[in-house]
């Protein structure tokens, strides 16, 4: 491999460990693994909180929806951040970045773990969400980087992809088993661990040269007022529950939420390097894709929090217990991650996709069914509609990123991909707060589940519309 003319001499290591033709060095694979054991842990920060939050509320004296901050404030953070934090990385650089992300994610770690402050704790949460804005795209372009074009890199995404998907399986676990001894380890134990990813960092992430850039190009109006306008509409939503929606709190958020969401658009429209060029958006296939991605990610974790609320808070499961009921909703991610080029080569994304869509729509409306009764048999009431959601992943997530960018030229691909992957973190920052809000309003579980339906019918409604148009159009023939 030819290494940039800014890598120093002995940036991988000694001259055995360096790469060769044919096969990796140990530089190489050290590289990998501190890359992908971050995206590991990236990926299991959102469901190692899912699974410990009854806990957290009941030691904190939290209700579900200031609780529910603890994930939608970490999807606030890395959705915010994304767009933003590639113009952050262009400047400054890969490698600096990269490294004083990891720094800065392992102290919010210990803070959030010792702190007995909820809204610090909240706090902390949007700064890991924010350092994963940062590492979890930057490691993917370290990789572009570091490894040859073709079967070397094919196989190091491979690599980084999977350890993506078994992170959220491992923080299932993890907080299962965490929780059980003390909330707090659910928070704490990523600090040693992204530590060490540090020290080895320091040593194996290639040198790269900061790009040009002026305080124009970052477009921080714009940055501020996007992540402004999505943190007060999930502030509205969860104090319609405790308020009211004539409330002055209420009232407020909502229209805070319209006026930075203006500002944002103005500001897009007039700047000369934008966020969001709104000229991508015109691209329906990956309008098309992120209204799916955000539809099955948005279900899948609604659907989740509801359950371990049921499951914990209801009916007296320990976290231990709630991690393995939830592992047919995850285990199958994990296993199919490295069959997913396979299975879009033989039946094509419009099928996988148009399948996942309907999975969580199924899953439910069956939760929603059996949502009602004083006892809770898992075979019946929680693990059919748990397999149907994990189908969905299975057939539709790896499905819809290729389809996202398939008709974007090479130029505007990195900008399509932040953007697709935001859209998948507003899901996530906002349907468990509509969940936590209809739960804390007394409406009942079934209508949560409902409400949850109603997401999952996001994904259907493109494919839909494209049926009907394709069947008026033969009609006319």
């Amino acid at each position: 491999m030819t290494r940039s003319r800014s890598v120093p001499e002995g940036a991988w290591g000694p001259p055995e460990a360096r790469p060769t033709a044919g096969r990796w060095g140990a530089g190489q694979w050290g590289l990998l693994i501190v890359l992908a054991g971050n995206m590991l842990i990236d990926a299991l920060e959102v469901s190692v909180v899912i699974v410990a939050l009854p806990s957290v509320g009941a030691d904190l004296g939290m209700p579900l929806v200031a609780s529910q901050w603890l994930v939608s404030g970490f999807a606030l953070g890395f959705g915010g951040l994304l767009l933003f934090g590639a113009r952050v990385v262009k400047a400054l650089g890969r490698r600096r970045v990269y490294l004083a992300a990891l720094l800065v994610f392992a102290a919010a770690s210990v803070t959030a773990g010792l702190t007995s402050e909820p809204w610090l704790l909240i706090a902390m949460r949007f700064v890991k969400g924010c350092c994963a804005a940062l590492t979890a795209p930057t490691g993917l372009a370290i990789i572009g980087a570091a490894f040859r074009e073709g079967p070397e890199r094919d196989r190091a995404v491979s690599v980084y992809a999977f350890f993506g998907a078994a992170g959220f399986t491992s923080g299932l676990l993890l907080s299962g088993a965490l929780t059980g001894v003390g909330w707090r380890w659910a928070f704490l134990f990523p600090a040693p661990a992204v530590l060490v990813l540090l020290v080895l960092g320091l040593r194996l992430v290639p040198v790269d040269e900061p790009g040009p850039s002026t305080r124009r190009s970052f477009d921080a109006t714009g940055a501020a007022s996007f992540t402004g306008a999505l943190s007060a509409l999930v502030y509205g939503v969860m104090s319609v529950p405790r308020a009211g929606w004539s409330a002055p709190s209420t009232v407020i958020a909502f229209a805070l939420a319209a006026l930075l969401a203006a500002v944002f658009v103005t500001a897009e429209r007039f700047a000369r390097q934008p966020l969001i060029p709104f000229e991508v958006l015109a691209n329906t296939m990956l309008v098309r894709s992120m209204l799916g991605a955000a539809a099955l990610n948005g279900s899948y974790l609604g659907l989740l929090l509801l359950a371990t609320t049921r499951l914990q808070t209801q009916h007296g499961w320990s976290p231990w217990q709630t991690a393995l009921a939830f592992l047919p909703a995850s285990a199958p991610v994990v296993v199919t991650t490295l069959l997913t080029q396979r299975l879009v080569k033989r039946f094509g994304t419009a099928r996988l996709i148009a399948l996942g869509a309907l999975c969580p729509v199924a899953a439910c409306l069956l939760y929603a069914v059996r949502a009602s009764g004083t006892t809770v048999r898992y075979t019946t009431d929680v693990l059919p509609s748990l397999l149907l959601m994990g189908a969905g992943f299975v057939l539709a997530f790896a499905a819809l990123n290729i389809q996202a960018t398939s008709r974007i030229a090479a130029s505007g691909r990195a900008t399509a991909t932040a953007l697709y992957q935001t859209a998948v973190q507003f899901a996530a920052a906002l349907v468990p707060a509509v969940v936590a809000a209809v739960v804390a309003s007394g409406a009942g579980e079934r209508t949560a589940a409902l409400s949850v339906l109603a997401v999952a019918l996001v994904g259907v409604l493109p494919y839909a519309a494209d049926r009907v148009v394709a069947h008026h159009g033969s009609t006319r023939e």
